[in-house]
């Protein structure tokens, strides 16, 4: 069977890449076009467009890219047309593969969306477009499928693609020590302008704590010379592609926003999630988000496990603060552990990625695959 996949962030790769293999596993005839990244590529799937040319994050930034952006949408539609898939399958990224997948309905192709956007946070009502446009949802948050119950609308819980992905990553040893001395992980995120805004609060505490060794995990899709501008000629070492060999390795760790706050816990490490974004887009997001936290961690435990500082509060006093409480505060450390193993034992042990590419292939089976 042809499946069109299309992911637009590092997260999404994974993920991508790790249900791609699933898929050939399961469907020898699988052939996969993609939209994603290198993980996604080397799984088996001929990359069309990688995703550091699609990551366009908060409000302000995606108007200054909407010619950009239309452009490419305009091109997706065309490279869906031309090589006629079986399936759809999108991941997240609902910016883009919302209106793909209004387009992809109109045209009678089955679309499967894997890994729900996160309606729940805000504009609710776009579940009735996902309702009305998505053949077959497939949900990695327990609470999702409550939440669209609500809206009538039966979707299927297939657990979260990265415990799996961690898991198998513990049972690895550990290849190199990065440092003699204490770790502490800088996590700035993979798109370039929170890597701008969030990395220089973060190196800010190089000077405070000098018996630990900072090491930044770098986004495959940026290039070297990036961190260097802004790391200038602070003591600072920086991986790619290690980001979990460090996170093993790491006392603690500063981490923005996203499915790495979610990482790092499972990896069982003491953190702070740190966001800054454009003043404008942060102002909008506060009028229209509706969730009482940003991380994933807080959102899946429903009460505060780790420190979030966001816009103003990312400030060098209080990043300090919260980073000697996660190194130094025993009771405070003991918490953490506890609550991190809780936050495991309620994403479950489904092998996620092998139940999703079995959904989708039943699903096809069901609709009647073309021969």
């Amino acid at each position: 069977m042809r499946y069109y996949i299309i992911a637009g962030e590092a997260s999404g790769d994974l993920h991508g890449g790790n249900l791609i293999k699933a898929l050939h596993l399961q469907d020898a005839q699988a052939a996969v076009r993609c939209w994603g990244g290198d993980r996604m590529q080397a799984a088996g799937a001929e990359l069309v467009k990688h995703y550091r040319d699609l990551a366009f994050m908060g409000f302000v930034e995606v108007i200054q890219h909407l010619p950009t952006i239309l452009r490419n949408i305009s091109f997706c539609k065309q490279d869906i047309l031309g090589w006629k898939p079986d399936v759809l399958v999108l991941i997240d990224y609902p910016g883009f593969n919302m209106r793909i997948a209004e387009w992809a309905h109109a045209q009678g192709i089955r679309v499967v969306y894997y890994i729900s956007p996160q309606v729940w946070a805000w504009k609710e009502n776009r579940v009735k477009k996902l309702k009305r446009d998505v053949d077959r949802m497939l949900v990695i948050l327990p609470f999702e499928v409550d939440f669209y119950r609500k809206w009538n609308f039966p979707v299927t819980y297939v657990g979260h693609p990265l415990i799996e992905v961690v898991a198998d990553e513990k049972n690895k040893a550990v290849t190199a020590p990065l440092s003699q001395k204490p770790i502490i992980a800088l996590l700035p995120g993979s798109r370039l302008q929170e890597i701008k805004l969030k990395l220089p609060v973060m190196l800010q505490m190089v000077d405070h704590f000098p018996d630990h060794e900072f090491v930044i995990a770098q986004a495959p899709s940026q290039p070297d010379n990036i961190y260097e501008e802004i790391i200038g000629s602070r003591r600072v070492k920086m991986v790619k592609g290690q980001t979990y060999e460090l996170l093993k390795q790491s006392s603690a760790a500063l981490v923005t926003s996203g499915t790495a706050t979610l990482e790092t816990a499972l990896f069982g490490v003491p953190e702070v999630v740190c966001y800054k974004g454009n003043q404008l887009s942060y102002w909008l997001a506060k009028k229209l988000i509706k969730v009482k936290y940003i991380s994933l961690v807080n959102l899946i435990m429903d009460k505060l496990v780790i420190r979030e500082l966001i816009q103003h509060e990312l400030n060098e006093a209080l990043l300090k603060e919260s980073l000697d409480r996660l190194l130094n505060d025993t009771d405070y450390r003991q918490q953490l552990a506890a609550d991190y193993n809780e936050l495991w034992h309620k994403l479950g042990d489904t092998p996620a990625s092998a139940t999703a590419a079995n959904e989708i292939i039943s699903f096809i089976s069901s609709a009647g695959a073309r021969s």
